[in-house]
């Protein structure tokens, strides 16, 4: 039950607020990689467009390799027209990632000067420029076709990527969490994390209403709460079904003993609070 994210801003600035509300959670990293995989096209804007315009539908999308080709001149627009005033490097980059793919793209056609601020070299004419526009791989329908007149391309970024496990197994705890992770992350990933976090809290809940008072041998609770999946719970909103394997109850053991919620000696586990 985690949040994944590349970016070191993002990483600090959610944990800060989980620090804030007493979340308990915590970050690891590994190495990730951002990929692309797919096709490039290569020469002037007008014959990009118009090796576009002459595929045959059989050999690839060719309205969604458009739409992504005018999205391109767009962005090369807008880029053009920060470079025409002469503009910070740091600052361009602010506009997002795809600009460095333009930038580079200008500096090998020796389009920019490149000082303080980069700009656009006077006698430049971009229609006469050389550019490669890529699209991805799944919009090639026939890839034997469509390298007759694209070439392959692939781009691996190797950077770090942090995961933000979050250990909270109290609703409201959760439900602060995803309140925080709402500034940061996508909906659907949101979603996802939210309702691992808090079917994961179910189950650690149904575990302790389960113990009581007394002590069990932890196979019995396991095997209880094993053959009693999926768990099944109406809302307002629809259902909720949480399904799990023996291995994720025995983990959901583990993170209520570490947390302080249960105590497992000789086998046997007993209830020390409740959630």
């Amino acid at each position: 039950m985690r949040f994944v994210t590349k970016s070191e801003a993002i990483r600090d600035a959610f944990i800060s607020e989980l620090r804030g509300e007493g979340i308990a959670f915590e970050v690891k990293e590994k190495l990730g990689y951002d990929a692309f995989v797919g096709y490039t096209l290569e020469g002037t804007l007008d014959e990009i467009g118009a090796k576009i315009q002459a595929m045959e539908d059989e050999i690839g999308d060719k309205d969604a390799i458009m739409a992504g080709f005018l999205t391109f001149k767009e962005q090369l627009a807008h880029v053009l027209e920060h470079l025409r005033k002469g503009e910070r490097f740091e600052v361009l980059l602010n506009e997002g990632f795809w600009v460095g793919d333009i930038l580079d793209q200008l500096a090998r056609n020796e389009a920019l000067d490149v000082g303080e601020v980069i700009r656009l070299k006077e006698d430049v004419d971009i229609s006469k420029l050389r550019f490669q526009f890529k699209f991805p791989f799944e919009l090639a329908k026939s890839p034997e076709e469509i390298e007759k007149i694209a070439k392959q391309f692939a781009f691996v970024n190797l950077l770090m990527e942090y995961e933000i496990e979050i250990k909270e197994l109290n609703i409201g705890q959760i439900n602060k969490t995803v309140q925080i992770a709402g500034k940061y992350f996508s909906e659907e990933e949101l979603l996802k994390v939210y309702f691992a976090l808090i079917s994961r809290g179910i189950v650690a809940n149904e575990i302790l209403k389960a113990l009581g008072k007394e002590k069990f041998p932890v196979e019995s609770i396991v095997r209880s709460f094993t053959q009693s999946a999926p768990i099944e719970i109406p809302t307002k909103k629809g259902t909720l079904v949480i399904s799990y394997t023996k291995k994720a109850v025995e983990e959901v053991l583990k993170l209520l003993e570490k947390e302080g919620y249960i105590d497992i000696k000789a086998g046997k586990v007993r209830k020390l609070r409740s959630l």
